[in-house]
C-alpha cells in the first residue's frame, strides 16, 4: 500500500502528524489498532497524520501513553497551541524527549525540568507583574513546563545530570515556603539512580567555565546537540567542533563543581537555612 508523504510545511500540525505516525509504525501498529487506544476512530487518526485536522490535547496525552514516547507529542501539542514559548525552544524539547543523556548548566534559577508547580508560577506570575507576559500566556507556560517534565518518567528514563549555580539555592523565587518546597524537590530528585545534580559554589569565581545557560543532549545514535539561551531567543548548535568545545567545558564544570553527595549536603542546608527564618 502506497503511504502518502506528508509535507512537514503543509500545515502547522503537520509534524505532529508526522511524529505520531513515526510513533506508530516504531510499534508495528496499525491506525485501526492505535486508534480505540487514543480515544477515536481509525479515519479520524489518518486525518491527524494527514495534517487534515488538528489533534486535541485528550489524544496527545493518550497517545503519549499508548506509544510511550516520553511525553513528546503532549511536548509537540503544547508547542503548536502556544506562542508563548521561547524561540527556538519547541525544537529543543523535542530533541530532549529522545534524548538519552540530558546535561544542563543553569546560572540563575532552578532548571525547568527540576522545578515544583509553585516555583514555576512564581517566576511566570512574576513576568505577569512586570508586564512582560499575559496571565493567559503564563498559565500556558507553567503548563508547558510541567508537561515537559514527563520526559523523566520515560522506560527507560533519560541519564539526567544539572549543574546548579549556587546562585540558584539563594535566589528567593516565589517566598521562603516555595523555596523550602522546591528545595526539598531537588532533594528528593537527587536521590534517583538516573539523576545527578551538582552545586557550582560562588567560590568559583572567574573559573567558573560558563557564563550562561546551556545544555547537551546525547541522542540514541550517540550525535550530541548543544542548546544555549540569550535574551527572547534559545538556539541549537549542531557544528562538531562547537559542541566539542561546550562538552568538554561541561565535564570541566563536573569535575570542579560540589561533588554530588556535597551538593546534596548543601541544598540541605540552604533549605534549612530558610526554614529556621522567622516568618
Amino acid at each position: 500500500m502506497n503511504k502518502k508523504k506528508i509535507d512537514p510545511e503543509s500545515s502547522p500540525w503537520a509534524p505532529f502528524g508526522i511524529q505520531l505516525r513515526a510513533f506508530r509504525e516504531a510499534k508495528d501498529l496499525l491506525q485501526e489498532e492505535l486508534a480505540p487506544l487514543i480515544g477515536c476512530s481509525p479515519s479520524h487518526l489518518s486525518y491527524i497524520e494527514l495534517a487534515h485536522r488538528p489533534p486535541s490535547r485528550k489524544l496527545a496525552e493518550l497517545s503519549d501513553i499508548a506509544l510511550d514516547t516520553g511525553g513528546t507529542m503532549m511536548l509537540m501539542w503544547y508547542q503548536l497551541k502556544n506562542a508563548a514559548i521561547l524561540e527556538g525552544f519547541p525544537e529543543y524539547s523535542r530533541y530532549e524527549a529522545l534524548a538519552e543523556e540530558i546535561r544542563i548548566f543553569e546560572n540563575d534559577i532552578v532548571n525547568g525540568l527540576l522545578q515544583t508547580r509553585a516555583y514555576a508560577t512564581a517566576i511566570q506570575m512574576g513576568s505577569v507583574r512586570q508586564g512582560g507576559s499575559t496571565l493567559k500566556l503564563a498559565e500556558e507556560r507553567i503548563e508547558f513546563r510541567l508537561a515537559r517534565q514527563q520526559v523523566l518518567q520515560r522506560t527507560p528514563p533519560p541519564l539526567l545530570h544539572v549543574v546548579l549555580d549556587e546562585c540558584c539555592m539563594r535566589r528567593i523565587v516565589g517566598g521562603r515556603d516555595v523555596m523550602v518546597e522546591q528545595l526539598l524537590h531537588l532533594e528528593q530528585l537527587s536521590t534517583r539512580p538516573n539523576v545527578v545534580i551538582q552545586v557550582a559554589p560562588f567560590s568559583l569565581g572567574e573559573d567558573r567555565p560558563f557564563t550562561h545557560m546551556a545544555a547537551l543532549l546525547t541522542m540514541p545514535n550517540r550525535k550530541v546537540f548543544a542548546y544555549g539561551e540569550v535574551e527572547q531567543r534559545g538556539y541549537i548548535d549542531r557544528d562538531t567542533k562547537s559542541v566539542a568545545a561546550l562538552v568538554k567545558s561541561y565535564d570541566r564544570l563536573a569535575v570542579e563543581a560540589l561533588g554530588r553527595a556535597e551538593s546534596l549536603a548543601f541544598i540541605r542546608a540552604a533549605r534549612r537555612d530558610l526554614e529556621w527564618m522567622s516568618t
